[in-house]
């Protein structure tokens, strides 16, 4: 089966090209200058000379706190979202990987259900994408949506990225820095891909799925792992006391589609994901772990 990977250069995408799926699937991820998203053209072509069977998408403008350009956010990622979409007649199916962000983050986001995304307009405009193009994902049969929540891994920015920051903070003995404690729903990317390769596989009962761990964490509780894993004393400062709005989703419908899905536990994933710093500690940048954005 052709896979049409957007995004192939992001966090995610590598990850997805490095995984056991290259092996399963035939995946291109063409760059933006092979298949401008934004364009209806260049879209609309490449869909009539390739042959594609399935779509995992992942591409989006970025918006986080090391973002070149945060604006025009909404405009961009609804244009490639329905220049994809408009374009369905030329895939089986288009597997959308979302964010829990939908649920408006300006509230505690608590084990939300599927459907608790309508109880909030999202003001931001990464949040007020995944909003609108929910409905379409409900109307079409042939898009699938899989809201991440939190997710860590390989090749993710660890200048900001919570527990990649904390593992190379740790690796060049820095201390630990936490703006405040806040309960999340982190899942490991490797069980991303055990995840899309069931959902390539098989037909599904919903439209909309959260993808979250059975647990939550600490923020707090994932830097003493990370200091468990490497071994060094370090301080861990938390800048602001209490407890923070929490993050987390009701996990039950991806059980119900993936009856024997089992989730890495954070401490073998930290593992993990140390080992893999350790051997990549050359492509590291000390500078960029001395500032909190």
């Amino acid at each position: 089966m052709k896979i049409l990977l957007t995004g192939g250069s992001g966090f995610i995408g590598k990850n997805i090209l490095d995984s056991v799926l290259s092996t399963k699937y035939q995946i291109i991820a063409p760059s933006s200058k092979e298949l401008n998203l934004l364009d209806e053209e260049s879209v609309d072509n490449f869909f009539k000379k390739n042959e594609i069977d399935f779509v995992i998408h992942t591409a989006g403008k970025p918006g986080h706190r090391n973002a070149k350009d945060p604006n025009n956010i909404f405009y961009a990622d609804t244009r490639m979202f329905l220049n994809l979409l408009r374009n369905s007649d030329g895939y089986k199916k288009m597997i959308v990987l979302s964010s829990g962000a939908i649920y408006d983050q300006r509230f505690e986001i608590k084990k939300v259900k599927e459907e608790d995304y309508k109880l909030h307009l999202p003001t931001d405009e990464h949040a007020l994408f995944r909003y609108v193009s929910a409905d379409y994902v409900a109307k079409s049969d042939k898009v699938v949506e899989l809201r991440i929540f939190g997710i860590f891994g390989p090749y993710e920015d660890y200048a900001i990225r919570f527990i990649s920051n904390a593992i190379c903070k740790s690796i060049f003995n820095l201390p630990i820095t936490i703006k405040q404690n806040r309960k999340f729903d982190y899942i490991y990317v490797k069980d991303l891909i055990t995840i899309l390769d069931y959902f390539l596989k098989n037909s599904t009962k919903y439209k909309i799925y959260n993808v979250t761990p059975d647990e939550s964490i600490e923020l707090l509780q994932l830097a003493q792992e990370v200091k468990k894993v490497s071994k060094v004393e370090l301080p861990i400062l938390v800048k602001n006391t209490g407890l923070g709005l929490e993050y987390s989703g009701d996990n039950a419908r991806l059980h119900q589609e993936i009856k024997d899905l089992k989730f890495t536990t954070h401490g073998v994933a930290i593992r993990q994901l140390y080992d893999w710093y350790l051997k990549n500690q050359q492509n590291i940048n000390k500078n960029l772990l001395l500032i909190d954005k």
